[in-house]
């Protein structure tokens, strides 16, 4: 019989620990920005994931967010972001992007919902048994909603690039972006987190750069100040250098993007936050089995 007892005692205490609610933590993160899509790039052609970079062009990002623990494994975040991200064709080593000569800055706002999933997990750094301190890698996958501004800088003023329809196409600034990446965090004193994170953000856009298709004929763009940021190549490089491309390649209908390939933005972060510790559900005491002896706890510790 006593055997029995303690055989249902070591079945029902992982259910009444699983049936705990988890921890919720709520701070901050500050990091850098960049993006992937029509600037940028080095000599060749376009290429794939981070190698069309330019580091130069990093900005900052900043957000803040709320964690909650819904299952041992399993953390759901809701966070509300800013980055800026830029690029210029000055900076490329392509003769086509550079005599192109566009450039932008953009303010993104983000509101994301992401679902992370803890591959590693140390429960009790350092060994001290008191379970105070721990670290925890994870990875993440989630949905965002966005607000994009294009901006590029004319004759010393910055122009929101959107309502000039620079290719005769009116875009919404509104988007959808998939967050995915992975990051770690460390707990300390069951109360504090800092962690880093890396996160890719996947659109459905082609335009953060306000760069997409072709070149536009002048009479369709109805201002000014659009005609003059829809086409600033600068026939003297054609001149200068033999490699960079005939300003014919420039005119109305020739390629002015790539919209094959939507654009990209990523966060690189570092996160603090503070843990709120869990309540046990219920109320009396716990009996725990411990080296041949049942011992009385009127608390558990808590999550992290």
């Amino acid at each position: 019989m006593t055997k029995i007892y303690h055989a249902l005692i070591l079945f029902v205490l992982p259910f009444t620990a699983v049936a705990q609610p988890y921890g919720v933590d709520v701070g901050g993160s500050i990091g850098a920005s960049n993006y992937l899509g029509e600037m940028g790039g080095e000599a060749n052609t376009r290429k794939d994931f981070i190698a069309d970079l330019k580091f130069e062009e990093t900005r900052m990002a900043a957000g803040v967010f709320v964690r909650k623990r819904v299952l041992p494994q399993v953390s759901i975040k809701t966070a509300l972001n800013y980055c800026r991200i830029a690029g210029a064709d000055a900076l490329s080593t392509n003769p086509g992007r550079n005599a192109r000569n566009l450039s932008f800055r953009n303010d993104i706002y983000e509101l994301s919902c992401e679902g992370q999933y803890f591959f590693y997990d140390i429960n009790d750094l350092g060994r001290t048994y008191r379970y105070r301190d721990n670290f925890r890698a994870y990875a993440f996958l989630g949905v965002a909603g966005f607000f994009s501004n294009p901006k590029a800088k004319l004759d010393g003023d910055w122009y929101a690039l959107q309502p000039l329809e620079t290719e005769g196409v009116h875009y919404n600034r509104m988007g959808i972006a998939i967050p995915s990446g992975m990051g770690f965090y460390f707990t300390i004193n069951k109360r504090y987190r800092i962690g880093w994170e890396l996160g890719w953000r996947k659109t459905f856009t082609d335009y953060l750069d306000d760069v997409s298709t072709v070149y536009a004929d002048p009479s369709e763009i109805n201002s000014a100040e659009g005609i003059a940021l829809a086409n600033r190549t600068d026939p003297s490089l054609y001149t200068a250098q033999a490699d960079y491309p005939h300003p014919n390649n420039y005119t109305p209908g020739s390629k002015r993007g790539d919209p094959s390939h939507k654009d990209a933005y990523f966060f690189s972060t570092l996160n603090m936050s503070y843990v709120f510790r869990d309540v046990r559900w219920g109320k009396g005491p716990i009996h725990i089995w411990v080296k041949g002896n049942y011992k009385v706890r009127t608390k558990l510790r808590a999550k992290f």
